[in-house]
C-alpha cells in the first residue's frame, strides 16, 4: 500500500510495546504506542488512526472495555485483538463486539502486518475488499539482504548472519529472518541470487555429480571418505567469490501482478521467490512464504 498505515499498538507490556514498534516502523507503519486502555482512549480522541491493535488482559480498562469506547470515539476504526494462551474464548467473543480480528500470542510479525493491511482495506472499502498484488505482499528490497558479486563468501556468510543478529523477537512477538540474498554488481544491478542450495551445491566436490562407469553403479563410498570433508571443502569455498557459485536472477513480475498469477508462475516454473519491479526497477520480493501467509490469511477471513 502506498499510504503509510497509522497504526496504535495498546499493551501494558513495556519491551513488547518497543520490540513491535520497532518492528512495525521498520516495515513502514506510523505506529503509536500506549501502555493502558485509558490512554488509548486519550491518543484517540486527539488524533486518528486507521488500526488499533489492542491486548485484552491489561490492568485497569481492558481490552474489552477499551474496544468499547474506541467504536464510540469512531466506529469505522478496526480493531485487532491480542490474546495470550487460555483466552481464545475472550477474544472470539470481541469480534462480536466488531472487533475485525483477533490474533494470539505470541505472533508472527508477518502475520500481523497482513492483518493490519486487511484491517485498513476494510475501514476504506466497506466489505468490497480488493485482492491484492505482488506488491501489497512482496518484501521491499531494503528490507533484504544483498551483496556485491565480487564479494568473497567468507564475507556473504558473515553478512547474512548479521541479518539474522538484527532480527527482533521476545517471548510474545517474532520476526522471521530470509535464506538467500540478491547480489548486485558494482552499477547496482541485480546479477544474481545466492541461497542456501547454492552453498550446499558449491563445496560438493565436482567428481561426485561426475558420470561414473558402467562398472561402478553400484560403489559406495565409505564412511572414512566422507570423514573431513564439509570442513575441507568449506575453507575452499571461503574464498570463492559470490559470482562463482550464484544462481541466475529469479523471475519478475510487475508490482501490480494479480496472486494468482504470480502462484503459477511459481509452480509452472518451479521457483520458491520472484522478484517485484516498477518501472523495470527491482522493488521487492515475493517468496512462497509470503504466499503461504495470504492464503492463510485469506480462509480465516471471516
Amino acid at each position: 500500500m502506498s499510504k503509510k498505515i497509522n497504526v496504535l499498538m495498546v499493551d501494558d507490556e513495556d519491551q513488547f510495546r518497543a520490540t513491535t514498534s520497532k518492528l512495525l516502523t521498520k516495515r513502514g507503519y506510523n505506529t503509536t504506542m500506549a501502555g493502558t486502555g485509558e490512554e488509548a482512549i486519550k491518543i484517540l480522541k486527539g488524533k486518528p488512526h486507521d488500526v488499533v491493535v489492542l491486548d485484552i488482559k491489561m490492568p485497569g480498562m481492558d481490552g474489552h472495555e477499551a474496544l468499547s469506547q474506541i467504536k464510540q470515539i469512531s466506529p469505522e476504526i478496526q480493531v485487532i485483538m491480542l490474546t495470550g494462551h487460555g483466552t481464545p474464548d475472550s477474544a472470539k467473543k470481541s469480534l462480536v463486539r466488531e472487533a475485525f480480528d483477533y490474533l494470539n500470542k505470541p505472533c508472527d510479525i508477518d502475520i500481523l502486518c497482513l492483518k493490519i493491511n486487511d484491517a485498513y482495506a476494510a475501514k476504506h472499502h466497506d466489505e468490497f475488499r480488493e485482492e491484492k498484488t505482488a506488491r501489497d505482499i512482496m518484501i521491499h528490497i531494503e528490507d533484504y539482504t544483498t551483496v556485491i558479486v565480487d564479494d568473497t563468501i567468507r564475507e556473504t556468510i558473515k553478512k547474512l548472519m548479521e541479518s539474522f543478529k538484527s532480527l527482533v523477537s521476545s517471548s510474545r512477538i517474532m520476526e522471521t529472518g530470509h535464506r538467500s540474498l540478491l547480489v548486485f554488481d558494482k552499477k547496482n544491478k541485480l546479477v544474481g541470487i545466492l541461497s542456501i542450495l547454492d552453498l550446499m551445491e558449491a563445496i560438493r566436490p565436482a567428481y561426485l555429480s561426475a558420470p561414473k562407469p558402467s562398472t561402478a553403479d553400484s560403489i559406495q563410498y565409505s564412511t572414512m571418505f566422507w570423514k573431513g570433508l564439509f570442513t575441507t571443502q568449506i575453507k575452499v569455498l571461503a574464498n570463492k567469490k559470490v559470482g562463482d557459485i550464484m544462481s541466475e536472477s529469479p523471475l519478475s513480475v510487475d508490482e501490480d501482478t494479480n496472486l494468482m498469477e504470480v502462484a503459477n508462475l511459481m509452480f509452472s516454473e518451479k521457483k520458491r521467490r520472484v522478484l517485484i519491479t516498477s518501472n523495470d526497477s527491482v522493488i521487492g520480493i515475493l517468496r512462497e512464504q509470503e504466499l503461504f501467509f495470504e492464503m492463510a490469511n485469506i480462509m480465516q477471513t471471516r
